[in-house]
């Protein structure tokens, strides 16, 4: 197993992406840390410690600095280091005029998205320079932090500056043996998107030249492999899993 005897944080861990990761993590060997503001969170532990994994569930807003601190504190009490965070929890951003965009719609979208961010990064590390024995983090970005996309400067802004204190921590802890990445996911198959065949589906489909939407399961697995040691040589880097949607 590719985890086998690593502990792990994923924020957001309680629906979508971030429960795929956690799915994924625990079959891999995982101990994990399930952080969400929501009671479907420690919903997603019960099940997974019935099924015989080793879980935990705390619930945190990864936009204050003193939940994320216990969130970290956490996972060194229950079983006694971090070995990888994946900074996942994050906010859609329905799309606004900047001309029309208040002000707290605005540093709601950077405050969860990026500060988030830097929050889950800052305590990771400092935990895994406490501990001296590297580490991986990755950060959940989007195909929108590499480019634009109408109506949506507070959420392109918010993925960029993710793609772009990865890069800058990936260059900074390297040496420590701390790996930082981001995994940027094209649109994924969520009841966000509508359902089959209404026009805001068909649209997003038809953006991604492999012709379909992507599946949380698949950048699951992505985070997975940021987060082993299969990716070793990686640093600083986003991997774009995204269907194409970049490319084109």
């Amino acid at each position: 197993m590719k985890l086998q005897g690593k502990v792990a944080i994923v924020t957001g861990g309680a629906s979508g992406i971030g429960e795929a990761t956690v799915r994924e993590f625990v079959r891999e060997g995982a101990r994990v840390v399930i952080a969400d503001v929501s009671d479907a969170g420690a919903q997603l532990s019960q099940e997974l410690n019935d099924a015989g994994f080793d879980t935990a569930f705390a619930r945190a807003d990864v936009s204050d600095e003193a939940q994320v601190i216990k969130m970290v504190a956490l996972a060194a009490q229950r079983f006694g280091r971090l070995d990888i965070m994946v900074a996942n929890a994050g906010i859609g951003a329905p799309g606004m005029n900047i001309a029309e965009m208040p002000l707290e719609h605005w540093r709601r979208t950077i405050d969860i998205n990026l500060t988030g961010v830097f929050l889950s990064n800052k305590h990771a590390i400092a935990r895994m320079q406490q501990q001296g024995q590297g580490g991986a983090i990755v950060n959940v970005a989007s195909v929108l932090g590499h480019v634009g996309a109408p109506n949506a400067a507070h959420y392109t802004a918010s993925k960029g500056g993710v793609v772009n204190i990865t890069r800058s921590l990936g260059v900074s802890h390297a040496r420590e043996g701390i790996r930082v990445n981001a995994v940027c996911p094209g649109f994924i198959d969520t009841p966000m998107l509508g359902p089959s065949g209404t026009p805001t589906r068909e649209h997003y489909i038809a953006a991604h030249p492999i012709g379909r939407l992507g599946r949380a399961e698949e950048i699951a697995q992505a985070i997975r492999f940021l987060a082993s040691d299969d990716a070793s040589f990686v640093a600083g880097t986003s991997l774009l899993v995204d269907g194409g949607y970049t490319a084109q």
